[in-house]
């Protein structure tokens, strides 16, 4: 037996920001939509979407990170898409001494995700 994902759900009070940000900002496509729900993947990475305005207070913001074999190129892809969503403090890839590399993008309720590779 094995776990094959993770699933994070984010609460948005306006899911629009969420879909530009994924979307057009990390290239994710959109699958099953309701008014409620929204899900968006991109390879093996999905992310359940939830309009739920009193959920989505900025001090509940959370921080996600997503594994991948080829950084240089999610790198340049999302670069290309939209840079401004690069975190200011971490917009370029970084060798960490934990032994990642890593950057991070921020959407404009302050989800932070973090690009990873080993």
């Amino acid at each position: 037996m094995s776990l094959t994902a993770v699933l994070p759900k984010i609460f948005y009070a306006d899911i629009q920001q969420a879909l530009d940000f994924f979307i057009d900002g990390l290239g994710f496509k959109l699958g099953y939509h309701d008014e409620v729900l929204y899900i968006v993947s991109r390879d093996n990475a999905t992310f359940q979407l939830m309009v739920e305005p009193e959920l989505a207070t900025k001090d509940s913001r959370p921080e996600i990170r997503i594994a991948t074999d080829d950084i240089e190129a999610i790198y340049a892809d999302i670069k290309s898409r939209r840079p401004s969503i690069l975190h200011p403090n971490l917009n370029y890839i970084k060798q960490q001494p934990w032994g990642l590399k890593e950057f991070a993008v921020l959407d404009p309720t302050t989800v932070c995700i973090v690009f990873q590779q080993s």
